[in-house]
């Protein structure tokens, strides 16, 4: 009902939206995977699901490159395994981030006469995701520190304003420029409601592109004919994805029907929101040959392939490391049309998804920034980087 102390109109006045959120509210309190994630990490042993793979077989380390073709079979099991590493590496970075963004955003509804609901939702989200994180560490650092004995795709935790893209197109400046951009909106959402709305309308692009990637992973322990003794990671990845699905609903709600019980966004406001938009055209641009469905910069993961490749795994010398990465990043190939393809994919996902926000640029509802990556693109800006990389490398 409308508080009899405002003459302004309330969340609470929208039956339709408050059901809605309520009942995505009530459904992921249910299904709650916590205690499962924390039950998998605490019992992951690498030894006893070393030799398996972890995911659909398309979702390994350089699927579709030379380096996948000519693999052994102990070392595909190992890339498949390595992709999850990886993966689940760059969701931990996003939702490190989503964890403040969440409560900063929060703080910023508080001006709603009918938060609640709406912060209730953040928080038990915000508690699920420090369970993602903790059972992707458990599992990730386990595995580089038996497989190389220091981190190769993984890292020391970070905090909210570094780099939500773990391998970027990036260099110190503009590693600065975006820590200031973070910090900024914090700031701004946590002082303005519509504001704290438009993070949700970020969030549900990512997640988006998550759910696309996510739905697949999760089903090698859907179908697995005996998940009892199936691979704990591909579990994880399981209850990861059910967790995720009421994410991305609750992000659905807030930027598209909880910011209708707001009053229309000023000049101002309009603009944060699509500079932040923007922002995650720019993060999406890239598209990577190493690992579908992350929008990773190739060059900044030369090294990391190249530490894998020369490990005891697969003994490569430099020289032959070197050729192998030159074909596979340098080269059209299935791996490379796939990310490709995946990109093209959460582009036209995301044009739809902001189709009917008034207040969203024409520059943003095209997608113009992200449209203009091009799988010729690609080739020339690995083909360039891996000429210093081979320089860098030989020095």
């Amino acid at each position: 009902m409308t508080s009899p102390f405002t003459l302004e109109k309330t969340l609470a006045e929208d039956e339709h939206t408050c059901k809605r959120l309520e009942l995505n509210l009530r459904r992921n309190k249910k299904q709650d995977h916590t205690a499962l994630l924390d039950a998998a990490a605490l019992a992951f042993d690498y030894s006893k699901c070393r030799d398996t793979y972890w995911n659909p077989e398309p979702f390994s380390l350089l699927f579709g490159t030379p380096i996948w073709d000519q693999a052994s079979p102990s070392q595909r099991a190992l890339l498949n395994q390595l992709y999850w590493v990886a993966y689940y590496s760059q969701i931990i970075s996003a939702e490190i981030a989503t964890i403040f963004f969440n409560q900063t955003s929060a703080a910023g509804l508080y001006a709603l006469e009918d938060f609640r609901l709406v912060c209730d939702t953040l928080d038990l989200e915000s508690m699920q995701e420090r369970a993602h994180i903790n059972a992707f560490r458990k599992v990730s650092d386990a595995v580089e520190h038996e497989l190389f004995g220091k981190r190769v795709f993984s890292y020391a935790m970070r905090g909210p304003y570094d780099e939500t893209m773990v391998h970027a197109d990036t260099d110190a400046l503009r590693t600065a420029w975006r820590k200031l951009q973070l910090r900024s909106f914090g700031l701004l959402s946590s002082g303005n409601a519509f504001i704290a709305c438009q993070y949700f309308t970020v969030r549900g692009l990512r997640t988006l592109n998550g759910k696309i990637v996510q739905h697949q992973l999760s089903q090698y322990y859907a179908k697995h004919p005996d998940q009892t003794n199936a691979p704990i990671p591909s579990a994880i990845s399981y209850y990861h994805f059910q967790d995720e699905s009421y994410h991305f609903n609750s992000s659905m709600l807030i930027s598209k029907d909880v910011v209708g019980s707001l009053k229309p966004p000023t000049a101002f406001e309009r603009r944060v929101a699509n500079m932040a938009l923007r922002g995650c055209q720019q993060d999406h641009f890239h598209f990577s040959a190493a690992i579908n469905g992350i929008f990773w910069y190739d060059p900044a993961v030369y090294r990391p392939v190249y530490e894998v490749l020369t490990s005891k795994h697969f003994g490569l010398e430099h020289k032959e490391a070197l050729q192998f990465m030159e074909r596979s990043f340098c080269k059209e190939t299935a791996g490379a049309r796939a990310s490709y393809d995946t990109q093209r994919t959460a582009c036209e996902s995301y044009k739809k998804y902001l189709d009917g926000l008034g207040y969203v640029s024409r520059e943003n509802l095209d997608m113009a920034v992200m449209s203009k990556s091009t799988l010729e693109g690609h080739l020339e800006t690995n083909r360039s980087a891996m000429r210093r990389f081979a320089a860098e490398a030989q020095a």
